[in-house]
């Protein structure tokens, strides 16, 4: 595997994902009973966005830099307010921040002293910069094994709450039939679970064939998001630029497709190359 997300790390893809990853954070930590996080491809865990990878591919500044610049009206600030604390201190004349988090960091923030962390990353060199971006903390359980393979060894989880993130780099040409195959399994164990998978949307047909995959599964309560903010100059390590990406909530908390539908118009028209933007806002499969 050869995937460095410090390449691509506070992109348009980054802040769409993260943004809604808090939402769901932020109401599963509104009930006063202990949650689970469980991570099936956590990465580095935070990136230095002036290493040499971000100098060399600086996508944050067409991703989160723009956000930390924007000043936001009052309803959608306070939406946001949960991602941009942990996204932390940042420049304010560049908007680029410290460091930029990933999702395993944005969990570490935002959760409880009683909650529970559950973190797999399978690239040695990943899992070692893991480890060091999250210190020690007793909340959380880093794996070096498969995280396909520890999700089914994880469900369900002792607390019963919780939110399942599965994003991996999608460099296998198989990896969506191997997200579509992990989904149905976790569903057979934890089917009250909230999932939150990330894909990359790359061609129209593809993408209709792994959301059919998905409904076939015969799980309700699946919410689509899309954005795609138009055309993406290539740069030196993204000869064919991602400018369309995807989030599907099973099981979605309470009150995110409300959210949704007020951040998503917010965020496509901030982060839109030459004002091409599109959103998604729908379910999948029915609300029960």
């Amino acid at each position: 595997m050869n995937y460095r997300h410090g390449f691509h790390a506070g992109n348009f893809a980054d802040v769409f994902k993260h943004v809604l990853l808090s939402r769901a954070l932020a109401y599963l930590i509104q009930k006063p009973a202990a949650l689970r996080f469980i991570d099936t491809h956590a990465g580095a865990g935070r990136y230095d966005l002036d290493d040499e990878a971000g100098r060399r591919s600086p996508e944050w500044r067409d991703g989160v830099a723009r956000l930390l610049k924007a000043k936001p009206p009052a309803p959608i600030a306070d939406l946001l307010a949960p991602y941009l604390a942990a996204v932390g201190q940042f420049d304010p004349e560049t908007g680029r921040p410290l460091s930029y988090p990933g999702s395993p960091a944005i969990a570490q923030h935002m959760l409880r002293a009683d909650d529970r962390i559950a973190l797999c990353e399978a690239h040695p060199k990943e899992h070692e910069r893991l480890m060091e971006a999250l210190g020690r903390d007793r909340r959380l359980r880093i794996s070096s094994a498969d995280g396909y393979m520890s999700l089914n060894a994880y469900l369900p989880p002792p607390e019963r709450r919780g939110l399942v993130l599965i994003d991996p780099p999608y460099e296998a040409p198989d990896e969506a039939a191997l997200v579509t195959a992990a989904l149905a399994k976790a569903l057979g164990k934890w089917p009250r679970g909230v999932y939150l998978l990330w894909r990359p949307i790359k061609g129209g047909l593809e993408d209709a064939r792994f959301l059919n995959a998905i409904r076939a599964l015969g799980a309700p309560n699946v919410l689509g998001l899309e954005l795609d903010v138009g055309a993406v100059a290539p740069g030196p390590h993204s000869p064919s630029p991602l400018h369309r990406n995807g989030l599907l909530f099973v099981n979605p908390p309470f009150g995110l497709v409300e959210e949704a539908r007020l951040l998503m118009p917010y965020l496509t028209k901030l982060l839109t190359r030459a004002g091409q933007g599109e959103f998604v806002v729908d379910w999948v499969t029915a609300p029960t």
